[in-house]
């Protein structure tokens, strides 16, 4: 069956490429995206468009969905996924390495919403058919904290809360050398790398993006941080980090030494969302959880603080 979406562009998307807005509004990579405008399966306002065309809020997106392979969205269980809160209007879990949030067009492996229907949970309907009830995402390479909406009215105030930054957002970073200054703010606009599809960079134009840090403990050859976000772009704490000289441990794709990652055994960067808080969609109380160093995390710690 044809799966064919109509939907306005975002004021917040008024002028980005079509292939971008297009990545941003599914979660397709942006190649994906374009796959899918070149073969003549996007209109703008009835009117198919070139991939670099700018496109304006409220504008009408006619797309069609690729059929996704029958198995992508069934239940399947994630080892190592575990439930830290859960009430009738959200899911707080604690995600370990290697899962994604959502399926998306070239992932084959584990997902959150996979594994929470594994688990028996039902989340809420809205968004994009492949990400329903997903309000944030976390890298797949990354840990820690992440909600998912289980009721309709969850979904559009935490959706909300995201947009308007009220959600605190804080995460534990080990990060090469030692920042000077110790504590401060990186304000850098991020957009997709010009010459890496997979990859972001700072670049000028490109979407605001804040990061708060602090230094929580020191090391000879690399530093403990608390970044608390004030944005949430992808990939951000990796990008500004790597911008200012300071690449996360272990995150190859932004120039951290492959060196140290060995003698250090990570095989992925080293970041952790540690805390995530906000107000409760239903009552209005602060819920606040807190996730600790995953084994891979916590073992780089222990070598560090021996030498």
């Amino acid at each position: 069956m044809t799966d064919v979406r109509l939907l306005p562009v975002p004021d917040g998307l008024e002028g980005e490429r079509l292939d971008v807005a297009l990545a941003r509004l599914f979660g397709f990579s942006r190649t994906a995206a374009a796959d899918l405008i070149d073969s003549g399966q996007v209109s703008v306002d009835g009117a198919q468009q070139a991939r670099s065309t700018r496109v304006r809020g409220g504008a009408l997106l006619e797309v069609t969905l690729p059929d996704a392979p029958a198995q992508a969205w069934e239940p399947e269980p994630v080892d190592g996924l575990q439930v830290l809160h859960d009430d009738e209007d959200v899911v707080v879990v604690d995600k370990p390495v290697g899962v994604a949030a959502h399926p998306s067009p070239g992932w084959t492996g584990p997902t959150v919403i996979q594994g929470l229907a594994a688990m028996g949970y039902r989340v809420a309907t809205s968004g994009a058919a492949e990400r329903q009830g997903v309000v944030h995402r976390l890298d797949v390479g990354t840990t820690g904290v992440m909600v998912v909406a289980k009721s309709e009215h969850a979904y559009s105030v935490l959706k909300r809360a995201f947009k308007e930054r009220t959600v605190d957002k804080r995460y534990s970073a080990l990060v090469q050398g030692h920042p000077d200054p110790t504590r401060g703010t990186i304000d850098a606009p991020i957009d997709r790398h010009p010459g890496s599809d997979y990859k972001f960079a700072v670049v000028a134009g490109g979407r605001p993006s804040i990061t708060h840090y602090e230094t929580e403990e020191a090391f000879r050859a690399a530093t403990l941080l608390d970044v608390h976000l004030e944005t949430g772009r992808t990939h951000q704490i990796r990008v500004h980090m790597a911008a200012v000289r300071h690449p996360c441990v272990g995150d190859l794709t932004y120039g951290a030494d492959p060196v140290l990652a060995q003698r250090l055994g990570l095989t992925r960067q080293w970041l952790h969302a540690r805390e995530l808080a906000f107000a409760h969609p239903s009552t209005g109380a602060e819920l606040r959880v807190v996730s600790s160093f995953p084994a891979d995390l916590q073992h780089a710690l222990d070598v560090l603080r021996t030498d």
